[in-house]
């Protein structure tokens, strides 16, 4: 690179940026972050809602501080084209809200069931079942693991993403797995509503639930230790489950879900574990195509994405 620094030309693409500069001028051995920060300072906009790509090949110009600008190809007087991404909200931030509702959503139903269902006693309203309490103490066992994993374990690759995302991405666990599942099995005509009558299913869900709970909890921890801490970097998962499949902690997801279905024998578990797998194996199959192109022979390829044997 030109000890005399480097130019960049920019267009717009897509969404426009309002005040975006025709021109940016970098020093040298400057690093793709410092793209964003030049862009961003003239036109008085958040880096996280530029999209930056090369005018040559479309490629994306990554926002990394470690990434050098020779690396990606950009040269002096290269074009480069930027979109607006949009409003912004942190993944983090995602993860806590679309959670937290079916967090809340099952315990304030199963406490309110005197005044949501009608008795179907004249005397009196009956006590959940054992079955009914275990549901729960299931489903929000499973969606607190989720909070706290997101506070203490997960690192994001991205920083954020659009907000209209938080609305989808709720929808889909406050509704779907909150209201959804909540209202009809603790139902008191629920098929949970009495007595266990099958213990054999019951020990099985359970044992499903908290071996896939504890399997996804530590692929977790493997993909954590990938990335340092506020770092971007990525690398080939090892460990429990990825001779397997591409995504065992999608793996070990539904098994945890299977383990509830299980238990709460509701065609409403069933509906949100068909949504999930289906969702799961589109993620699934997106990160098996990524690794192969990321890492090329360093990656074993793996025929099954999400579930051995079958997809």
């Amino acid at each position: 690179m030109s000890s005399q620094g480097i130019s960049l030309t920019i267009r717009p693409r897509g969404n426009p940026v309002k005040k975006l500069p025709e021109e940016v001028s970098l020093p040298p051995n400057s690093k793709g972050s410092q793209v964003y920060d030049a862009i961003a300072s003239k036109a008085g906009i958040s880096i996280y809602r530029l999209r930056v790509t090369k005018g040559s090949d479309g490629a994306l110009v990554p926002n990394s501080k470690d990434l050098p600008l020779e690396k990606t190809g950009l040269l002096d007087q290269s074009t480069i084209y930027v979109k607006d991404l949009g409003p912004q909200v942190g993944w983090r931030t995602v993860y806590l809200v679309e959670y937290v509702g079916a967090l809340l959503i099952h315990p304030l139903i199963y406490l309110l069931r005197p005044y949501i269902y009608a008795s179907p006693s004249p005397t009196s309203f009956p006590a959940p079942s054992s079955l009914q309490t275990l549901s729960l103490a299931l489903i929000t066992g499973h969606f607190l693991k989720r909070e706290l994993e997101t506070l203490f374990v997960h690192r994001f690759s991205a920083a954020t993403m659009p907000v209209r995302n938080i609305f989808k991405n709720s929808f889909y666990y406050w509704i779907v797995s909150g209201l959804n599942i909540a209202y009809w099995i603790y139902r008191p005509t629920a098929t949970i509503a009495s007595e266990d009558c099958n213990m054999v299913l019951t020990a099985l869900g359970v044992f499903f639930y908290v071996a896939g709970e504890l399997g996804n909890f530590n692929t977790h921890l493997a993909l954590m230790n990938l990335r340092s801490s506020g770092g971007t970097e990525r690398g080939i998962p090892k460990g429990w489950g990825f001779k397997l499949v591409t995504s065992p902690n999608y793996m070990f997801e539904l098994a945890a879900w299977v383990g509830i279905l299980m238990v709460t024998r509701s065609w409403s578990t069933l509906i949100f574990d068909a949504l999930a797998f289906g969702q799961m194996a589109i993620w699934a199959r997106q990160r098996e195509t990524r690794y192969r192109r990321e890492f090329g022979d360093k990656y074993k390829r793996k025929r099954y994405v999400i579930l051995p044997g079958i997809y």
